[in-house]
């Protein structure tokens, strides 16, 4: 299991450039110089570039041909040595993100590049530079107390706790791309994948994290969408495959992909079906994944948000099944409507 401790993180150098959408033909305006900061600020940025950090996943840069065509790693890659200067690598750094920021709904922002000292990575204390951007300027109050009453007035700031868009690369296995977290908090969004994909052009790494992370979406995908299209199956039994999904995860330490499709699919043209499925799906997005590996205990509560066990008939119920789906029988009644009968042996 990854471990992340910036306990006795020191700030280095600091810069801030501020990056418009080239797409709206906004300016990105570079800083000659590093940014101030007063020692009672200090601890608050720290916090703004710590406290979202997750560190379950790790990734590295890649590139399709050579990693070193990859740009913003070779800027880092000469930092870290100390062969490229600090300010003007965060100007080649600002500038490779204005020229990716061409999707209509990326905000302009201020760009935080750090260099850290002291950040440890599982038990290694290494150099790290953190990347940050920051979007969401919010209003705030402030409320100052004079002689005889208080001057109410407002700023624009940073919430501490939420930072938009980042990463901390670790000056370690640079030969394969380094090892960094990334931070961003519209992962979701079409338009935020630019970030990860075009400006950084990173990869998981292939740790426990990430393989159990992928075989449960691979599960759940292929339960979901997969199964309808070769067998017939109703709702139940998908929920039940779910089930058991989650389940083979939640109860083992270890991965075994022969154990987990004979207690999840049971059916020989079923396991089949589902191993030819994750064949495919490892082909198409050019990831590798272990017959057998360490179940990441964090990755499995993460995934279990989205493995919902629930029966939605029309507006009017929802059935959460969570057991032994022989309970539910399903039928027509002789109106023509439909019904499905629960057994159970006491209501709680």
């Amino acid at each position: 299991m990854t471990t992340i401790d910036f306990a006795e993180t020191e700030l280095e150098n600091l810069i801030t450039h501020h990056v418009g959408n080239k797409f709206r033909d906004e300016k990105c305006t570079l800083s000659s110089e590093e940014s101030n900061i007063d020692n009672s600020t200090k601890e608050y940025l720290l916090k703004y570039f710590f406290t979202s950090v997750k560190p379950e996943e790790l990734y590295a840069f890649v590139h399709s041909v050579k990693l070193d065509m990859n740009e913003v790693y070779t800027i880092l890659r000469g930092v870290f040595s100390g062969k490229k200067k600090f300010i003007n690598s965060s100007q080649d750094i600002a500038k490779l993100l204005y020229e990716q920021s061409l999707h209509p709904k990326i905000q302009e922002g201020e760009l935080n590049i750090a260099y850290f000292k002291n950040a440890i990575l599982d038990g290694e204390p290494l150099d790290a530079i953190g990347i940050f951007k920051s979007e969401s300027n919010i209003p705030y109050l402030k409320m100052n107390s004079q002689r005889s009453k208080f001057s109410i007035n407002h700023d624009f700031g940073f919430e501490i706790k939420n930072i938009d868009k980042g990463c901390i690369i670790f000056n370690t296995n640079e030969d394969a791309g380094f090892k960094m977290v990334i931070l961003d908090n519209a992962s979701r969004a079409a338009e935020a994948q630019y970030w990860k994909d075009q400006f950084l052009q990173v990869r998981p790494i292939s740790n426990e994290f990430h393989q159990t992370s992928q075989l449960l979406s691979i599960a759940k995908t292929f339960v979901t969408e997969q199964i309808a299209k070769e067998y017939e199956v109703n709702k139940t039994d998908q929920i039940e495959y779910l089930n058991r999904s989650i389940q083979f995860f939640k109860e083992n330490d270890q991965f075994d992909e022969k154990e987990f499709v004979q207690d999840v699919f049971q059916d020989k043209d079923l396991i089949k079906s589902f191993k030819r499925y994750k064949g495919e799906y490892q082909q198409e997005n050019e990831i590798e994944l272990s017959d057998s590996f360490e179940i990441s205990a964090q990755a499995v509560k993460k995934q279990s948000r989205v493995f919902k066990s629930v029966l939605k008939l029309d507006k009017n119920f929802h059935i959460y099944i969570h057991g032994d789906k022989e309970l539910i029988e399903k039928g027509v009644d002789r109106d023509g409507r439909k019904y499905y009968k629960i057994y159970y042996e006491e209501e709680n």
